[in-house]
């Protein structure tokens, strides 16, 4: 049903109006998700997850870029994502790239974006979560908060940019992921090295450390696209640092499609390379959040195998759709 409905209805509206279309039903719907998981007419995954100091209800979350302004967080985790994880937020508020800046490549099954971190900023999303916490069905959501560089931000003064969101939104996130590795903001990516990341991520601990009564986990979110080398280099950072984790990976720009991040089955083989490489290098040291162009239950399980801890998806959730990722926590648990 839903495949007839996104091939004859929602592949024929603009990407990004039909993004902000799903997140508003998510948004407004939630009450339907949980009346049907309340009935148990939706597949429920028997699996608990102990991460990050954390107890996950499945494997398999949402990768941030859905909701990136947790404007529908309740809705999201009723439809089965075991984990949610929004943004990514920058410390301004922000427009983000002109339009056009999402478009869909269905012969890849991909999606590919331009976006630019667009978001209403750390003030507004650390107001919008309160709120959420203050509910109980908000209270009991597993919680990832991703945020990203104010792009007029320079880049010297980014350590003080990133660790105004933190401190901003750390007192209601579980975990914390520094995002720089987004292809759609100038310079973002040069943030990886491990020069550059270290104060950031310094000054990130530092004000999610005086912002909140608990420790917060504390990730990176890291490209396919980085060399070997510097995939070592950065597991090594972190170990060092006594982070927590690392995400991996982020879109991809080894494409031919035009400007921008792809992300789809494409980037699912070098996704499994760096999980295993991080793996090998970090050892059980850190948790890896595996997340690249999983499509299926195989390919869940295949990035689990190559040492993934937990399991982000986003761009097989649109195609697929909304009963998708409960089925795949389910099919984990087995």
């Amino acid at each position: 049903m839903y495949r007839l409905f996104y091939d004859h209805v929602l592949a024929r509206v603009d990407a990004e109006r039909a993004h902000t279309f799903g997140v508003r039903a998510f948004r407004y719907g939630g009450w339907g998700f949980r009346a049907a998981r309340a009935a148990r007419l939706t597949p429920r995954s028997t699996t608990r997850v102990r991460a990050l100091g954390l107890t996950f209800p499945g494997r398999v979350g949402l990768a941030a870029g859905m909701d990136k302004n947790a404007e529908a967080v309740e809705g999201l985790a009723a439809a089965g994502f075991a984990f949610v994880e929004i943004g990514t937020v920058t410390a301004q508020g922000q427009p983000g790239n002109p339009r056009p800046r999402s478009w869909r490549e269905l012969d890849l099954r991909g999606l590919r974006n331009q976006m630019g971190f667009n978001n209403e900023g750390a003030d507004a999303v650390a107001e919008r979560l309160r709120r959420l916490r203050s509910r109980k069905a908000g209270a009991r959501v597993v919680l990832g908060v991703n945020i990203g560089k104010t792009k007029v931000t320079a880049p010297e003064d980014a350590a003080a940019d990133y660790a105004f969101s933190a401190e901003r939104l750390a007192p209601y996130a579980d975990y914390l992921v520094v995002n720089v590795s987004s292809p759609n903001t100038p310079g973002l990516r040069d943030l990886q090295s491990t020069e550059a990341l270290r104060p950031i991520l310094a000054a990130v601990r530092e004000a999610a450390d005086a912002a909140s009564d608990q420790r917060v986990p504390l990730l990176v979110k890291i490209a396919p696209d980085l060399a070997d080398e510097d995939v070592d280099a950065v597991a090594d950072l972190a170990v060092e640092l006594g982070l927590d984790g690392i995400i991996a990976t982020n879109t991809t720009i080894a494409h031919d499609r035009g400007a921008g991040g792809l992300s789809g089955p494409t980037v699912h083989a070098r996704s499994l390379e760096v999980v295993r490489r991080l793996r090998e290098r970090a050892g059980r040291r850190l948790v890896i959040i595996g997340v690249g162009g999983i499509d299926s239950v195989e390919d869940a399980r295949a990035m689990l195998a190559a040492g993934a801890d937990l399991l982000q998806v986003y761009t097989a959730f649109v195609y697929r759709g909304p009963g998708w990722v409960a089925r795949l926590n389910r099919d984990l648990s087995r």
